[in-house]
């Protein structure tokens, strides 16, 4: 025992091993796997509608120029290097007609707004925003519409980036490395600004703009490695894996590459939280047993999760602790999110 109390106070008294430590408990207390779970879910129902609708505005927009259409088609796909190649083989078995294009449209729309929705769950659960402080759901199915709007507008600005940043030529345009790099970090910068206008969509609390910057910015950096960490996998060992598994290994590895974004999304919004309200450090064996030296941040964050579940204004939600191990520092008895509720 004094060897892991050892352990406890060296990583509360360095950030670089208490703050991840934080955002690993946190993500665990949110059940952040099952969030993720949750978005991966819809976003595999909204997938192949939008693949359905994309095929077919690009036959009716870029009817005369098929060949551009291809290059467009193919740099959007590329955002799925675990399985571009066999979704490319597949999807152009798609009839571009109008009964496609309105199948498309009420398909996105649907799966699109179970993506939209189950993200507002995960932010107002990962930022501790009170069950009545949550939009009702007329609004919040409003601000799932203009979610979708944002990520449709992303989609575009995204393809026509990839397409320069693989030298695709799809607008007639070579681009030599230097370039391409330009191409590649404008990506990173567009998809952090899509996290960020995510969350102030999504999300009712008051999150500084500063601090959603910092964890966005590492977010896009860990899509663009997944991205490419994909595509090196796909290169080096599933040469051909299309034909020994056919769509089964389709299916499985979309709902893979979904889930895999969906952390990347979650985790970069636990960083967030623990980083706006002062979650760390933790106690290292807070999600093992009660007997424990309680820090500060753990008093917030159970705290927050108590008084995230009022569901009206006017409840009110009083925390204390009780047992466990006495503590070396002092508990300042904030709430750690909304400042209403002090532990007594």
């Amino acid at each position: 025992m004094e060897a892991l109390r050892r352990i406890d106070d060296f990583q509360r008294r360095h950030t670089f091993l208490g703050k991840p430590l934080a955002v690993l408990y946190k993500f665990a207390d949110d059940q952040g796997m099952y969030l993720a779970a949750l978005l991966a879910y819809y976003g595999f129902l909204s997938l192949f509608p939008l693949l359905l609708l994309l095929v077919s505005a690009l036959a009716v927009l870029l009817e005369n120029n098929p060949d551009m259409r291809q290059q467009v088609l193919d740099s959007a796909l590329r955002n799925f290097p675990v399985l571009g190649d066999q979704l490319k083989q597949n999807v152009h078995s798609f009839q571009s007609n109008g009964v496609a294009l309105a199948a498309g449209v009420v398909g996105s729309l649907y799966g699109g707004l179970g993506v939209a929705q189950a993200a507002q769950h995960a932010l107002n659960k990962i930022w501790a925003v009170p069950r009545y402080a949550r939009p009702n759901p007329v609004r919040a199915r409003l601000r799932g519409l203009a979610f979708i709007a944002l990520l449709a507008v992303g989609l575009i600005a995204t393809t026509a980036l990839s397409a320069a940043a693989w030298g695709a030529g799809a607008f007639g345009v070579r681009f030599d490395a230097g370039s391409r790099s330009a191409a590649v970090f404008a990506v990173v910068v567009l998809n952090a600004a899509l996290l960020v206008s995510s969350v102030r969509i999504l999300t009712q609390a008051g999150i500084s703009l500063r601090i959603l910057w910092s964890t966005a910015v590492g977010g896009a950096c860990a899509w663009q490695a997944l991205q490419w960490g994909g595509a090196y996998y796909v290169g080096r060992f599933l040469n051909g894996a299309s034909a020994t598994y056919g769509m089964f290994a389709i299916v499985l590895g979309l709902l893979a590459w979904l889930y895999l974004g969906a952390l990347v999304f979650v985790l970069t919004a636990e960083t967030g939280s623990v980083h706006a309200h002062r979650l760390w450090p933790r106690s290292l064996l807070t999600p093992f047993t009660d007997r424990v030296r309680l820090s500060p941040a753990d008093h917030r964050a159970y705290r927050s999760y108590a008084t995230t579940q009022r569901f009206k204004g006017f409840q009110k939600v009083t925390v204390e602790f009780t047992g466990g191990l006495p503590n070396d520092t002092p508990d300042d008895g904030t709430a750690g999110t909304d400042g209403a509720e002090k532990g007594r």
